[in-house]
């Protein structure tokens, strides 16, 4: 074992504050692992809050383990050194339970790295009763785990700050009977929230599609997503303070969670609803605790605008002296209170997402908000100071049009004309994404737009705007963006190319591996599904009724607006009973 990886972690410990590290021994031990670098998942705020539940059971101690960096990782091989936990430096192998937080599909080729290197077997079929059990958590394991089903013991649907301890307790009391493996995992299956995909096994027709699932044991047809009722019960703001994270000096708090705009291309929108907001005075809390660290006030939630006390909030903030960030903005929600909150915290450029260049395409894709909600916001923003503006969109959208893509170029000329007519020297920044359909939303059957399609868009929008001043444009990596595009809608059989990928090296191999296993991608990027069609993440249960993503769909194809969620709605089955489930 490494003496220079057991230091290199306890320096990475020694820079923390509020750390919980307990005995060994002295605890049942669960290890909790980002599949990503130290700096990303430490900026995770799920990840802050699941630690901090499980560490105050006093049962438990959740240490962490994350993505080594390369030298690192090589290291860890060079010297047959297991992967060790950020807290004890113990091998990842010898806790009894690692749970995954999963918030990217890229990350996908992470977590087989990290349990090959924690010497757990890779597949959950091959587990001893001395292994691990693996668990899943995160947006990724809500909307459809299946691409990992071959890697996991079980995965957690929805917001895990209760069903955490359901499982926990489940665990416990199993170990104490002399339970076995298969048995505890059968009890997981009782759990709401809880899926375990080994119960649940695809029968697939001679085109690949999904037949049916069928149960292997006494298990719920689907399973329903967890969400907190009252987030009032769960602190939800930074934990651990650390230098070493994506937003260094920044203290995360949440304000809310849900949203309840009914965006049409957006999955947090349609799983975790409801949308709930916070009560100002918790939040001041959180605030008050951010000012002992000396630290900026980070905002978290689906659009901090929506907040309805942001303009108190913000205010409260400042009269601390404090300086405050926001993780999203609506155009069409903005404060002059707000913007000039941000000015005085030094913010320099202000974020907005249209998502579409066209306001027939925003109708399609229910944004709701016009060019005019984003000349105001610009112009909010110069008043305060605030020089430059960044805007969000998606090419290939469903029902994109080449109107639509003119429309892409003709916006951005007309907001940075706005911009230069309010005095504004700033820069107009596009952030340019392919769209990708997710599950749970009323894209969910619709066909990827063809790689080709896009990347020509992409080249016509960069060659329009070429050697206009004071525009610059930003693309994702196209290729990455249709890997996602298969994971996000993918079924069990990827995981054997997930396995093939991870002995090969990484995502590189990608194509090579779906044609070894005999899969195309565009049967998962180019193919549309039938609106009754089996799909992969048919077993799980989002709280929505039957035939509303399908409505909403028909309300795309037709540009209708479905207004926000209000207090007392029930339309589409999340909130079936006002009394019961409270008030938005």
């Amino acid at each position: 074992m490494s003496w220079h990886l057991k230091e290199k972690l306890r320096q990475t410990l020694a820079m923390e504050q509020n750390a919980m590290v307990f005995a060994p021994g002295s605890r049942h031990g669960f290890a909790l692992v980002y599949p990503n670098t130290y700096r990303v998942g430490m900026s995770n705020l799920g990840f802050h809050i699941i630690y901090e539940q499980i560490n105050q059971r006093g049962d438990t101690a959740c240490e962490r383990i994350f993505l080594p960096d390369k030298k690192t990782a090589e290291e860890y091989a060079r010297t047959n050194t297991p992967l060790l936990t950020l807290e004890t430096q113990r091998p990842l192998y010898e806790f009894p339970l690692i749970g995954i937080a999963i918030t990217f599909e890229m990350d996908y080729f992470h977590i087989l790295e990290i349990l090959a290197l924690g010497k757990v077997p890779l597949l959950a079929g091959k587990r001893s009763e001395k292994d691990p059990l693996v668990i899943i958590g995160g947006p990724c394991a809500t909307f459809n785990p299946e691409p990992l089903a071959d890697f996991i013991d079980a995965a957690i649907v929805g917001e895990g700050e209760e069903v955490i301890h359901e499982l926990l307790d489940t665990y416990y009391l199993c170990k104490q009977r002399g339970l076995t493996r298969e048995e505890i995992l059968r009890r997981f299956a009782q759990i709401e929230g809880i899926y375990v995909p080994r119960f649940y096994q695809p029968v697939y027709d001679v085109n690949g599609v999904i037949r049916e699932y069928r149960r292997t044991a006494d298990v719920p047809d689907r399973v329903r997503r967890r969400w907190v009722k009252d987030l009032t019960r769960y602190k939800a703001q930074t934990v651990i303070v650390t230098p070493e994270t994506e937003f260094k000096g920044m203290f995360l708090v949440e304000v809310g969670r849900g949203c309840g705009r009914h965006c049409r291309f957006c999955m947090a929108g349609y799983c975790f609803r409801r949308p709930r907001m916070r009560p100002l005075a918790q939040i001041s809390e959180a605030v008050a605790e951010a000012q002992r660290y000396g630290l900026k006030v980070g905002l978290m939630g689906a659009a901090i605008s929506d907040y309805p006390e942001i303009d108190r909030l913000c205010q409260l903030i400042l009269s601390r002296n404090m300086a405050l960030s926001v993780a999203s903005l609506r155009a069409d929600s903005l404060t002059d209170t707000l913007v000039r909150a941000l000015a005085a915290s030094g913010h320099k450029t202000i974020t907005l997402a249209p998502e579409a260049g066209s306001e027939r395409l925003r109708r399609v894709i229910n944004k709701g908000i016009d060019d005019q909600h984003l000349y105001e916001a610009i112009d909010m923003a110069t008043g305060a100071g605030i020089p430059h503006v960044r805007l969000y969109i998606m090419v290939g959208l469903p029902y994109e049009q080449d109107e639509d893509v003119d429309a892409i170029v003709e916006m951005a000329q007309n907001v940075k004309k706005h911009m230069e007519g309010r005095g504004s020297k700033g820069k107009l920044t596009l952030s340019i994404n392919p769209f990708i359909p997710k599950p749970f939303t009323p894209f969910q059957w619709l066909p990827m737009a063809p790689v080709e399609t896009v990347e020509a868009r992409l080249s016509q929008i960069t060659a329009a705007l070429k050697g206009q001043k004071g525009i610059e444009i930003l693309v994702e990596p196209v290729r990455e963006a249709y890997i996602q595009g298969v994971l996000s809608r993918g079924d069990r059989r990827l995981g054997a190319v997930l396995h093939t990928v991870h002995r090969r090296g990484g995502a590189k191999a990608w194509k090579k591996a779906l044609k070894e296993h005999g899969l195309d991608d565009a049967f998962y990027l180019y193919r549309a599904r039938s609106l009754d069609e089996v799909l992969p993440w048919d077993n799980l249960d989002m709280g929505l009724e039957t035939g509303y993503l399908v409505k909403e769909l028909g309300n795309a194809q037709e540009e209708r607006f479905t207004a926000p969620c209000v207090p007392g709605c029930v339309r589409c089955g999340v909130c079936t009973s006002p009394a019961k489930e409270g008030v938005i």
